[in-house]
């Protein structure tokens, strides 16, 4: 495969040359070594993929590779690594400081002066960073000018989602791709591949169960997989292919894998996505994707405080008058948690989770706050009307305070008409019901009240 850093008369790469170390971790051994080998990715690296397009017709520049942990980031910078006679260089944004990186950048500008040919056209420098989005500003600045001179082309990888985590004038510079998690059918070639490819375990045995389960454990996830089934055959008696074991079943796998892989950072898109999921899952009224939503949160280490926070948000946000019993549940789950503690409250807030979901929903309450809120903002500090104001302490009658007011207590109806609110306001309706659940009921008594009779004075 022809390339835009080929060099004949450079060595080939390290890459390239590389014999397996049976001693690498089955993952490492397995890594692709060109980019038909890569796994899964069709709509980057398929015949009409942007990525492939751009490796094959000498148009790479400096890319972002953006994907979860297992996707083929790493993998597919050391494809590019083996396909050119660039320079190769790779650092880790975890240890690497702005010093490293400027290094790096003087080099490839003295490496590519010093090969320019008759064409002007000197070898170029590819350098990876691994969590890029560790970098801070500075570093990442550090990266500007090699990048927009084309001195260095970039490739970075990242976890974390890069309009947040990388500086604008970075991403400008270079395309960004996203990964997507490896579906099933491609987790199984790489399992495959494994038990076949001298790199791997050949001669290895697994069962067809032991198989679907490293799929499922695996959650799209190609580094989780094949460390796995390394740790599975181990279990079951291989000895790296050495010696001979029994075929791996369902029970070494379980026994491999003693907690479910996933994928979660309190502090990245998982968390948000997943927190979204949950949100929209309890508007949406799913009883079901939400106790899923919430088990698999809880189960990835999520604070269960949050996550009864935010019940009792939704309670008041998004069911208000339709159910006032969901907010006095969500309370009362998030007290649970606070008495009781994990694990036993996750009894309390899977009833409440299902109880918010099966409700009735109603956002009146929160399209009232806002229409309240931009009548506050238009109307300032409006002046209290005057039957409204404190008349309890000595010379307020004299101002004019509490006069015209109307107990509604002395009423027999219990009610009586006057305005409450200021002037600007008087003909607004801010809280405005919505029909669902029990606001009708709750409500009816107002909306009939001005029709009901004068009572009998006489």
């Amino acid at each position: 495969m022809s390339s835009l850093f080929d060099d004949p008369a450079a060595p080939e790469p390290a890459a390239r040359r590389a014999t397996v170390d049976r001693g690498a971790p089955l993952a490492a051994r397995l890594r692709p070594r060109t980019l038909d080998e890569v796994v899964g990715q069709t709509h980057l690296l398929g015949p009409d993929g942007p990525l492939r397009a751009a490796i094959e017709g000498d148009r790479l520049r400096s890319v972002i590779f953006w994907g979860p942990p297992g996707t083929g980031k790493t993998t597919l910078a050391h494809v590019i690594a083996g396909a050119t006679s660039a320079a190769f260089v790779e650092l880790s944004a975890v240890t690497a400081g702005v010093k490293d990186v400027r290094r790096v950048v003087d080099e490839a500008r003295a490496r590519r002066a010093a090969t320019a040919g008759a064409s002007g056209q000197g070898r170029r420098t590819v350098l990876f960073i691994d969590e890029i989005h560790r970098f801070n500003k500075s570093q990442q600045d550090a990266l500007l000018p090699g990048v927009e001179d084309g001195s260095v082309v970039l490739i970075g990888a990242t976890t974390e989602n890069p309009y947040f985590e990388v500086n604008a004038p970075l991403l400008s510079r270079g395309l960004l791709y996203r990964l997507e998690p490896l579906g099933g059918d491609d987790i199984r070639v790489l399992l495959e591949r494994a038990l076949s490819d001298e790199r791997g375990l050949p001669g290895v045995e697994a069962d067809e169960d032991a198989l679907q389960a490293l799929v499922a454990a695996a959650d799209g996830d190609a580094r989780v997989a094949l460390t796995g089934l390394e740790a599975a055959a181990a279990v079951a008696g291989w000895d790296d292919g050495a010696s001979r074991g029994r075929p791996i079943t369902v029970d070494d796998v379980r026994a491999a894998l003693a907690q479910p892989h996933l994928r979660y950072d309190k502090a990245a898109d998982n968390h948000y996505d997943q927190v979204s999921a949950f949100i929209k899952s309890l508007r949406g009224s799913d009883p079901d994707a939400a106790l899923y939503w919430l088990v698999r949160m809880l189960n990835a280490g999520e604070d269960p405080r949050f996550l009864a926070r935010r019940m009792v948000i939704l309670a008041g946000e998004d069911i208000g008058l339709a159910d006032p019993q969901a907010l006095q549940i969500a309370v009362a789950a998030f007290s649970a948690l606070e008495y009781v503690g994990m694990p036993e409250a996750r009894f309390a807030l899977a009833e409440a989770a299902l109880y918010l979901a099966l409700a009735p929903k109603s956002n009146s309450v929160t399209t009232a706050l806002t229409r309240a809120d931009e009548a506050v903002a238009r109307l300032g500090n409006a002046p209290v009307p005057a039957h409204l104001r404190d008349a309890h302490y000595k010379s307020a009658a004299r101002l004019g305070h509490g006069r015209g007011y109307r107990y509604p207590h002395d009423d027999p109806r219990g009610w009586v008409e006057q305005r409450y609110l200021p002037e600007g306001l008087a003909d607004r309706s801010l809280y405005r019901p919505l029909g669902h659940g029990r606001e009708p009921e709750l409500v009816r008594w107002r909306a009939t009240r001005a029709a009901r009779d004068e009572p009998d004075s006489s």
